[in-house]
């Protein structure tokens, strides 16, 4: 399952569905909205997505996930819409009969979904101004808002 949301993510509940009796390992991580980004104060965060191509991709992220990995279940659910400083923005889960195949997985799975998903973040800082980054952390530069796609 990866899902869109524009409601803040209940990690308890989410971590409770991947019980499985045949799991000795649940490995979660979670991506919280910071209050800084190098020298800058941020304030708040705004995601954007294409939901439908979002999904998609997500959920062949997944899938792979599953295919590549021994293991038993894999989850994400990222946020949508505008979140303040400490917010939980991402979070993804899976399951499995060991510890190692359960870390290598949660991390595949979020180091695809940053590169690949179609999800932006606007920063907002604390001196006023906004800007969109990578899924990098660094900022988008003015000549590439204005390339041609």
């Amino acid at each position: 399952m990866f899902h869109l949301s524009p409601s803040p993510i209940d990690p308890a509940a989410l971590t409770r569905a991947l019980a499985d009796a045949g799991a000795g390992a649940c490995v979660t991580f979670e991506g919280w909205v910071r209050d800084r980004n190098g020298a800058r104060a941020v304030r708040r965060l705004d995601y954007q997505a294409y939901a439908a191509l979002a999904e998609r991709e997500g959920a062949r992220i997944l899938a792979e996930a599953r295919a590549r990995f021994a293991i038993r279940e894999a989850r994400c659910v990222h946020r949508v819409g505008a979140l303040a400083v400490g917010e939980l923005a991402v979070w993804v889960g899976v399951s499995a009969a060991h510890r190692d195949a359960a870390f290598a997985a949660c991390r595949y799975v979020i180091d695809e979904v940053k590169r690949r998903v179609p999800i932006w973040k606007n920063e907002h800082y604390a001196d006023g101004e906004s800007g969109w980054l990578h899924p990098d952390d660094t900022p988008v530069t003015a000549a590439e808002r204005a390339a041609p796609r």
